[in-house]
């Protein structure tokens, strides 16, 4: 029976989108953060696993440009955003993927992101300020759907690769970091999938 372990070497993918302040990880705040766990059927085919979900309070002296905010349509001060800190809110998404990565036989998360290293620096710079030293995410590197959907579809945006993959997408809910990462999981199993349908993906013998 195939695994997710020995499909992607020992990584676990885990989907993960921010909304964030601006572009500078090291100034700009993070405002949300959610992730995905991609499972793995008895047949080899990906699906999008639990989604966990964090609002996130900036970082004391952080930046936010509003332009930022306007995009994402953010209000920092809304009643309902029930916001963490970075420590608390990547303890909120770090804890499942901990134990994924152990229930997986995994020996770390791999991240997937729509231009993923964004995301990755992000990730990684709020564990650095926030102290944790066990961040389940490779250091550095990635699976960037940008590039896989540049491959499978002629597209590298995002709604228009979802669109192409036969994946419904309201545009109404973008710039959502809950609903671009259920989306973005879904493009990357449609993706892996129809490798493995078409025949470009073939297990090697171990």
């Amino acid at each position: 029976m195939p695994t997710i372990k020995d499909r992607f070497r020992g990584f676990l993918p885990v989907v993960v989108d921010v909304e964030t302040g601006g572009f500078n990880n090291q100034t700009d705040a993070l405002l949300e953060i959610a992730a995905v766990i991609i499972e793995m059927e008895e047949d080899g085919t990906l699906k999008p696993g639990e989604t966990i979900n964090a609002y996130v309070t900036p970082f004391e002296g952080a930046n936010i440009d509003p332009k930022a905010l306007e995009v994402t349509g953010i209000d920092l001060n809304h009643p309902l955003r029930m916001s963490l800190s970075e420590n608390a809110a990547l303890g909120k998404i770090f804890t499942p993927i901990r134990k994924a990565i152990k229930a997986t036989n995994c020996t770390r998360a791999i991240l997937v992101g729509h231009n993923a290293h964004f995301d990755l620096g992000f990730v990684h710079a709020a564990a650095d300020r926030a102290g944790i030293k066990r961040n389940p995410f490779h250091p550095f590197s990635c699976f960037d759907t940008a590039t896989l959907s540049a491959l499978a579809y002629g597209q590298t945006v995002l709604a228009r690769a979802i669109k192409a993959a036969g994946i419904e997408w309201a545009a109404d809910q973008a710039h959502s970091a809950l609903y671009d990462t259920e989306k973005t999981a879904e493009l990357f199993c449609a993706i892996f999938n129809q490798a493995n349908d078409t025949g470009m993906y073939t297990p090697k013998e171990s």
